[in-house]
Order: structure tokens, then sequence, then C-alpha cells
């Protein structure tokens, strides 16, 4: 009998994030959008089933989506940024009502920085190395990115050696029709890109992305034997 994997360090995930994960295993990447358009995005998400919202710090003036968003959400629903790549960054995403850091890499001083000011974060990695690296020093979650590269077979060979509530997220190239074979492999949840939202798309387009996940996702985990 194989003996459960041990992590360098206690490892106690942000409450709000497992929260809002167990509510719904997938993170919605709101990559371009403005801040005239992010509420009817939020809304169109969390009315799907969504509790975790992102919006990439590379879009329009996005400390006031974030700001948004977080004013017209309800509680349950996390919002944060991604493609945070300095410290400085992570006060700025707190100042406007973020609590949630997601990154492309895993630079451990702004992971230590979303910890120090209370915010959950999910460092993008690609190797074990990174990844152990990322929750020694606070990570909650681990971004396998990207996902077409990495694939279903790294991350069950991943899934070997970390933890079970240890969340594995695959994100790139996440398609309604083909979560299953990353399920299957130990995938935790996922994060969802270009998919399910594309800069200038209306509310109605992300809502009917949004329930085609919803409905992936239920008949990917009917051919999971977890």
């Amino acid at each position: 009998m194989q003996d459960e994997p041990n992590l360098p360090a206690p490892y106690q995930p942000h409450a709000g994030l497992m929260a809002a994960f167990d509510a719904c295993r997938m993170i919605a990447i709101l990559r371009g959008v403005t801040p005239a358009d992010a509420v009817a995005h939020g809304h169109a998400l969390y009315d799907a089933g969504f509790r975790i919202v992102e919006v990439p710090l590379n879009s329009p003036q996005p400390l006031d989506s974030i700001a948004a968003l977080r004013a017209a959400l309800p509680a349950d629903a996390l919002v944060g940024a991604g493609t945070v790549l300095t410290p400085a960054r992570v006060l700025d995403v707190k100042q406007a009502g973020g609590n949630l850091i997601v990154m492309p890499h895993a630079d451990l001083d702004v992971i230590v920085a979303a910890k120090r000011e209370g915010l959950a974060c999910v460092p993008g990695v690609a190797t074990p190395t990174e990844a152990f690296a990322a929750l020694k020093h606070g990570a909650d979650g681990l971004k396998m990115f990207p996902a077409e590269q990495l694939g279903p077979a790294v991350l069950k060979a991943w899934r070997a050696v970390f933890p079970v509530q240890v969340p594995l997220l695959p994100v790139g190239g996440i398609q309604p029709d083909n979560m299953g074979p990353f399920l299957a492999a130990g995938a935790s949840g996922f994060g969802l890109g270009s998919a399910l939202y594309k800069p200038g798309q209306d509310a109605a387009a992300t809502r009917s992305h949004a329930d085609a996940f919803v409905n992936g996702w239920r008949i990917a985990l009917k051919g999971v034997k977890r």
C-alpha cells in the first residue's frame, strides 16, 4: 500500500478559495474585459454557477474591473487578478478589493507577498520542483500551465506525488469536451480562458459558454472513477 505523499510544510489553504472551489471547480479568466463590461459578464458567470473570477492584469484598466466585480457579486464569489508578475502588484489588487492572485509562473516573492496580505494564491508551475517550492512558500493551489504541453499523462504522474488535498488546475486549451482525460488523471478543476470568454463578446455568449462548461464538467465527472 502506497503511503500518502507529504508536503514539505503544513498545508493550510485559503478558506475563501476552498469554499468557492467547492461550489464550482472552474476559474473564469476574463482576459481583455473592460470595466464597462465586467459586471455583466460577472453576473452571467455567477448565474451559471461559477464562483471564482480572474481579471488578468494585462487587460484594460484591470483594477477598475476587479473593483466593479467585487462590488457587484455576492460575498461567496472570489474575485482576483491573473498575470500578477511582481509583489507590488499584489497590494494594488488587494486595494482594488481582490482576494485572489494568479500567476503564469512561480515567482516565490509574489507568493509570499500574496500570503502576507491574506490573499489566496495560485501560481503557474510546469515542473514538480517549481510546484513543491510554491507550496512551501504558501501557494494554495497549482496552476498547471500550459496544459496543452503538460497533458493528462504528466498530470497523472504529478498526482502520484502531490497529496489529494492540493488543487491541481490545468490551464490552457481546456474545452467543454476535453476535461474527461484530465479529470481521470487527477485534475481538481480547471482555469478557463478564451473558450469561455473573448474580448468583445456579449454577456449572453459568456453565459452560453459557461453553461456548456458546467454541462461538460458534469458529463466528464460521470465517466471518472475516484
